[in-house]
């Protein structure tokens, strides 16, 4: 909701590869939203995903649910940023 007047395509819940990811913007920048259960194995298989993610062209974007909540201002930089780089772009 919160970069929907980018008017760039934000698609929740996409499965990529045969793992869920949280938000795609455009058609190449994963964000992935990590909670308390990201840890040990989960997040293993995280790490393993966005490695298999990079390989095949996306650019990935991960960040904590408190970053999230509070420190909304610097994510949406990091976000603008790449976008900014055309990171969301297939080319």
């Amino acid at each position: 909701m919160r970069l929907r007047w980018l008017g760039i395509p934000v698609v929740p819940q996409v499965w990529i590869l045969g793992h869920r990811v949280d938000f795609v913007i455009g058609e190449r920048l994963v964000i992935q939203i990590d909670g308390g259960h990201h840890v040990g194995e989960q997040r293993t298989s995280d790490i393993a995903h966005d490695a298999l993610l990079k390989l095949h062209g996306y650019h990935v974007i991960r960040i904590g649910y408190d970053q999230l909540m509070s420190r909304w201002a610097q994510v949406q930089q990091v976000i603008l940023t790449a976008i900014g780089q055309r990171l969301h772009v297939a080319e």
